[in-house]
């Protein structure tokens, strides 16, 4: 999987490692493209948004080809092009509004999945994909924010802040987990 994260006017190519030595599994990212195989293919333009920010949980898109461009407040912080890649799943699993916009960088075409919940349960092996996708993007992610801890250490006002603001966003804990699933909603279901 290729995730670059753009900072400070410059691009950070994350590949498993911070140097990027060591890829990361395609296959298991590619998995969803083949769990995806039946749904339909949407074909849009570049500069087309494909989720936008602050929009309530719908769908999520699987990524056949193109590149997309992550937004958070109109700031581009990331670029997709891996094929397999899973769009939209941060709003869904955390049920919350979109936290960036997705747009097409270039024409893309994705899978869609109309009924994202649905598509996790009932797919075996879906929702331990996209927890792949999430967490590898997660782990290339910190050690970036690692890095950059690294070069700021020992630095006077403003800059001598971020190690403490980088440790409180990387140790900020969502909230407690709810009981219950698709059969069970309330989770009030004795075993």
């Amino acid at each position: 999987m290729r995730l670059e994260i753009v900072s400070a006017g410059r691009d950070c190519v994350l590949r498993g490692t911070p140097d990027g030595t060591r890829p990361v599994d395609d296959e298991r990212v590619t998995d969803l493209l083949q769990l995806a195989a039946d749904l339909p293919v949407e074909s849009l333009p570049s500069g087309t948004v494909l989720i936008e920010e602050g929009a309530e949980p719908g769908r999520m898109l699987v990524l056949e080809s193109g590149t997309v461009t992550v937004e958070r407040d109109g700031v581009p912080v990331a670029r997709i092009d891996t094929p397999g890649a899973v769009l939209g799943e941060m709003s869904v699993v955390l049920d919350k509004p979109a936290t960036a916009t997705l747009r097409a960088a270039s024409d893309v075409r994705a899978k869609v999945i109309d009924d994202p919940l649905t598509f996790l349960l009932e797919r075996p092996g879906a929702a331990l994909a996209v927890l792949r996708t999430t967490a590898s993007r997660l782990d290339g992610l910190t050690q970036y924010l690692a890095d950059v801890k690294t070069q700021l250490a020992g630095q006077e006002g403003h800059l001598g802040m971020v190690g403490a603001i980088l440790d409180t966003l990387v140790h900020h804990q969502g909230p407690t987990a709810r009981p219950g699933s698709a059969r069970d909603p309330e989770g009030s279901h004795d075993h």
